[in-house]
């Protein structure tokens, strides 16, 4: 055999060779459709959010209509239920059913915008801390420690009492409660990052420091920044409807899933469902969540990089 045959034989099983090997998109979407807790998470928070989108359409009342004489009504599976009125009313004859679909757009607004402005923030950070070193990091060290030593709780209620309970003040504070939780995560797999071979190379070309840090050390990060998010995104929710059933956060009559259940626990030995269906959906929202960010981890993680 000639070494021109050779050569062509061997191209013909290199070129075999490479069409059996997956891209790497196609590697995810196999993931994808495999993982069982991605797909019943991103549904559920799919299904989420087209309600809290399309709420205004599909809502069968005005959430804010009062009507008095149909006051505490049962939903279809109590003994006097009508399909009229599914989840049954309030004390003051709201639609329940509407309301706790506008009230989804309350929680995943500022759970969304809350994880992405501490995720951004945080993320710069810890990021810089890591990658920078020496008195950067000691500076950035202190103030995490500062930020870590204050009680989440009590510093929310005590800003929400100062600034308010509008959406953009909750937004706002609880960025500031969550930006922490970032910084410290990403500044350890900053140093442990940038040691490795492709940041040494990254600096022999004259790359400058920002171009190392958003286009090597960023993508090497984004996969515990996005299990943070999602974790955070589900506090912040819990956060918020703690605070609306407190009296500090949403003000009535603005629906919200803490206020409902705020509102429903003076008849919740005569009429459960005031809290139990907006309970459901605080709960059902926070599992979903945190099973899809971890079925992102899992589907989006890198193999063979650190």
């Amino acid at each position: 055999m000639s070494n021109a045959s050779q050569q062509n034989d061997a191209l013909e099983q290199v070129d075999e060779f490479e069409v059996a090997v997956p891209s790497p998109p196609e590697l995810m979407k196999r993931r994808a459709k495999s993982h069982v807790g991605f797909i019943l998470g991103g549904s559920v928070v799919l299904f989420a959010l087209l309600v809290a989108i399309f709420a205004p359409l599909i809502a069968p009342f005005d959430p804010y209509d009062q009507d008095l004489t149909r006051r505490l009504v049962d939903p279809i599976w109590g003994p006097k239920g009508t399909w009229e009125h599914p989840f049954g009313t309030d004390a003051l004859g709201r639609d329940y059913l509407s309301r706790i679909m506008f009230g989804s757009q309350v929680s995943l607004m500022i759970g969304f915008f809350a994880a992405t402005i501490s995720a951004i923030v945080g993320s710069c950070i810890g990021m810089m801390g890591g990658y920078f070193g020496g008195k950067v990091d000691n500076v950035i060290m202190y103030l995490i420690n500062v930020k870590l030593a204050l009680p989440g709780l009590l510093v929310a209620l005590s800003l929400v009492s100062v600034f308010g309970g509008s959406i953009l003040a909750l937004i706002l504070i609880l960025s500031f409660l969550f930006w922490d939780r970032y910084a410290v995560v990403t500044r350890s797999v900053t140093q442990q990052i940038r040691v490795n071979d492709y940041i040494t190379a990254a600096q022999a070309l004259g790359a400058t420091r920002r171009r190392i840090i958003l286009g090597e050390v960023l993508p090497n990060v984004m996969n515990q920044i996005i299990v943070i998010a999602s974790l955070e995104m589900a506090v912040a929710i819990i956060v918020e409807a703690a605070l609306s059933f407190l009296g500090l956060g949403i003000q009535p009559p603005t629906p919200s899933w803490g206020l409902l259940v705020s509102e429903g626990r003076s008849f919740m030995f005569f009429k459960p469902y005031l809290i139990v269906l907006p309970g459901a959906a605080i709960f059902f929202l926070v599992i979903a969540i945190n099973m899809m960010g971890d079925g992102i981890r899992d589907i989006t993680a890198p193999e063979g990089r650190n």
